[in-house]
């Protein structure tokens, strides 16, 4: 079972982001507060589950949650901002919506910027340690899988359905015969260097 609060503060807030490292799509961020009396033995980090017991676990986590925000980053904002700053502006976006407003933030990861003047934590691998990082990985997670299911059916060529973006062999052979879609982040190497080579 994972551990409850870091801060022992009532409003703890957990945050945490999906989609950072894929060729295709928005970076997607959550952030939960859980109540006091939480439990739940099942959530762990969204990477450990499968996709039937995540969705099981999203519609958990949006029923008992005090309160929770979910927000995708797109594309020619990945482009413009880079990567990172992307992932903590759609984290920050989260918090900001988030109703109370959190006392304390626990962020996964070692990477983040101040929110006002609420005090955070980053913890690595936190979503393994948190149950409130682990319930916003679950949320990033399933929320930005059916963005991708979504749009897979305007460019079915992608697979994006199943690799959801990442750059798998299969994606990216298919970057290399049809090219790039609005979707593609362009400031990403979207192809290794030896297939570059042979265009």
């Amino acid at each position: 079972m994972l551990a409850k609060s870091f801060s022992k503060l009532p409003l703890e807030c957990g945050t945490d982001e999906a989609g950072r490292g894929c060729l295709a799509g928005p970076v997607t961020a959550a952030a939960v507060i859980l109540p006091k009396n939480f439990r739940n033995k099942i959530i762990n980090d969204s990477k450990q589950l499968n996709a039937l017991s995540r969705n099981k676990l999203q519609k958990i986590i949006r029923e008992k949650a005090v309160c929770y925000s979910v927000q995708h980053i797109y594309m020619e904002e990945i482009d413009e901002i880079n990567i990172l700053n992307a992932s903590i502006r759609a984290m920050h976006k989260c918090i900001e919506n988030l109703n109370p407003v959190p006392e304390f933030i626990i962020v996964d990861g070692n990477r983040f910027k101040n929110y006002k003047e609420v005090p955070h934590e980053c913890i690595i691998k936190g979503d393994g340690k948190f149950l409130s990082i682990a319930a916003a990985s679950i949320l990033a997670k399933t929320y930005r899988d059916e963005f991708m299911t979504r749009i897979h059916e305007e460019y079915p060529i992608y697979n994006w359905k199943q690799n959801k973006g990442y750059p798998t062999i299969e994606h990216r052979e298919a970057i290399k015969k049809y090219g790039v879609t609005k979707y593609h982040r362009k400031s990403f190497k979207l192809l290794p260097e030896q297939l570059e080579l042979s265009l």
